[in-house]
């Protein structure tokens, strides 16, 4: 079955992601943290994209980008995939040795209300619920340690996303987070599924070619 087009349309919310192969560690030190986020500045020059909100994490990453054009959303990570596996490999050594990263990167759409700051929420929190630290903006490689305790360099990688954060946001991000609202975004990271309300997911699941990830998982019933 052919695989279906990665979705990129400009003005809409997505959270992106991409594992390590085979659950390897990534990022061992603060300097490969750091190289990171270096090619994300450097990606920003060669592909304007609005950053709304990131985390690095040992083995994995998350976004949360706004495109302004189509196609832009592609672009942006293609290159930032491309050039950290090639800094990657060169830094080890390792050039030849095969992909970083499980495949592709993956997405989905976000609505931008209550549920954007529900994923937002759950980027941030992302080395909290990992028990990596205590409290998310003591985790020095996401967006949240950067709006917390960045100086103007450090925030100039990040834009201000559709919905204004409420006050108490860094509260509420080390705050759990109900286990629904974890099981409805896992399920949409798995399935490529507009996260939003029941009425936005089917009208941007049409505009955008995602009505099959809408529809439950398994053989239809017959009648």
């Amino acid at each position: 079955m052919p695989r279906r087009p990665r979705q990129g349309t400009g003005g809409v919310v997505y959270h992106v992601l991409n594992r390590s192969v085979r659950g390897a560690r990534l990022f061992e030190h603060d300097l490969d943290y750091e190289a990171f986020e270096a090619v994300i500045a450097e990606a920003l020059l060669f592909q304007p994209m609005r950053v709304l909100h990131y985390c690095v994490m040992p083995n994995h990453w998350h976004f949360l980008l706004w495109p302004v054009n189509d196609d832009d959303l592609s672009a942006f990570m293609r290159w930032l995939t491309l050039t950290h596996t090639q800094r990657y490999h060169a830094a080890r050594e390792t050039v030849g040795s095969g992909p970083i990263y499980q495949g592709r990167f993956k997405s989905f759409p976000v609505q931008d209300d209550e549920h954007y700051l529900t994923v937002a929420r759950y980027i941030e929190r992302n080395p909290v619920r990992a028990g990596l630290v205590s409290m998310a903006a003591l985790w020095r490689w996401g967006s949240l340690h950067r709006r917390e305790k960045g100086d103007a360099e450090a925030m100039s990688i990040l834009s201000e996303g559709p919905v204004p954060l409420p006050s108490g946001w860094s509260a509420w991000v080390d705050a759990p987070q109900s286990e629904r609202d974890l099981a409805e975004i896992r399920q949409s990271v798995r399935r490529g599924r507009p996260f939003g309300g029941a009425a936005w997911q089917g009208s941007i699941a049409a505009r955008l070619g995602l009505a099959p990830t809408l529809r439950p998982i398994g053989r239809p019933r017959q009648s």
